[in-house]
């Protein structure tokens, strides 16, 4: 398994922020206690093993970190906000992105809320702020108001969204781009066996607005590992959410896996590095990866995958195996 070293790793500017971030960052999900948006998905993880995954993140060269309200209600953000106090990281040596919950809210909730963020996150400050979702009661252009409002009186530096369609996102675009903000970035589900942000408008969007796409789910819940497909046994001790989730996809992808195999092994990489790597490196630069871990090789792994770098030829052979994902 390859590992990275910060010295090893180029940045990229977040959409057309000044913040800057690896290609890889660390979501931290399953830092939620398994309460709130984790239930069902990720089994609890202790403080002693969070702060340990962090600390190797950190120590992989990852410098950002991306969590949410959602995530158990403030626990996975004071988690993480613990793990890199207790790893020595001080205000402003890393970039610390959340997201609000906008289930059943107005707009109004983006504002009187960030209190809370603030305090959860504190001593850090909030550098990417995102509507988790398209799913709040008010509209697309009074969100991003409510979210430059942010930025103007300097609580959070840059404004996001996540799961937004390509009309969706333009919108964003275009309310914040009339208050002299832009738009940072569009969280979506983006892996090898989930491409179809390529054929939905949402990849071309964000290419002509100048904004990052994050990947969350890069692995496909695990997936992309290869362990499963060797092993689907393993399957039966996963939360039952994600059970579900993987076992039909299984079958599906064996030829991919087994490609990413055969490219891995001339690198001396893993199956998870390659999905990586070709997530990262693909699309030029706007494309970066938010893989979670619930164990320290986990996060080693993730960091591992900035590295090296695939050749054209293997990309354009990983991208005609896993075509049908598109």
């Amino acid at each position: 398994m390859m590992q990275a070293t910060n010295s090893m790793i180029d940045k990229r500017r977040l959409g057309q922020t000044p913040l800057e971030i690896t290609p890889i960052g660390l979501g931290a999900w399953q830092f939620s206690e398994g309460k709130g948006g984790a239930m069902g998905s990720w089994d609890p993880i202790g403080p002693e093993e969070t702060d340990a995954i962090v600390a190797a993140a950190l120590a992989g060269g990852i410098n950002w970190f991306d969590t949410a309200e959602l995530y158990g209600f403030g626990r996975s953000e004071r988690g993480l906000i613990r793990g890199l106090q207790n790893a020595g990281k001080a205000e402003g040596e890393v970039v610390i992105a959340t997201k609000w919950m906008p289930f059943f809210r107005w707009a109004g909730s983006i504002k009187s809320t960030i209190s809370k963020r603030q305090a959860a996150l504190s001593p850090y400050p909030i550098d990417l702020h995102q509507i988790h979702a398209p799913m709040s009661f008010s509209s697309i252009p009074t969100q991003m108001d409510a979210m430059a409002d942010l930025i103007a009186a300097g609580k959070i530096r840059a404004a996001g969204i996540s799961n937004f369609s390509a009309a969706q996102m333009r919108k964003s675009h275009e309310r914040l781009a009339e208050r002299g903000f832009p738009l940072a970035s569009n969280q979506v589900e983006y892996s090898l066996l989930n491409r179809r942000i390529e054929s939905n408008g949402v990849l071309d969007a964000a290419k002509a607005l100048g904004v990052t796409i994050i990947a969350y789910s890069p692995l496909a819940m695990g997936l992309l590992s290869g362990k499963f497909h060797k092993d689907p046994s393993l399957l039966d001790s996963r939360p039952r959410g994600r059970r579900m989730r993987l076992r039909w996809q299984i079958e599906k992808s064996r030829a991919l896996i087994a490609g990413l195999e055969e490219i891995g092994a001339a690198h001396g990489v893993t199956v998870s590095q390659v999905a990586l790597n070709w997530l990262i490196h693909f699309h030029g630069e706007m494309v970066v990866a938010i893989p979670g871990a619930t164990k320290v090789r986990h996060a080693e792994e993730s960091a591992g995958a900035m590295a090296f770098r695939l050749s054209d030829d293997e990309m354009a052979r990983i991208d005609e195996l896993s075509q049908q994902f598109l």
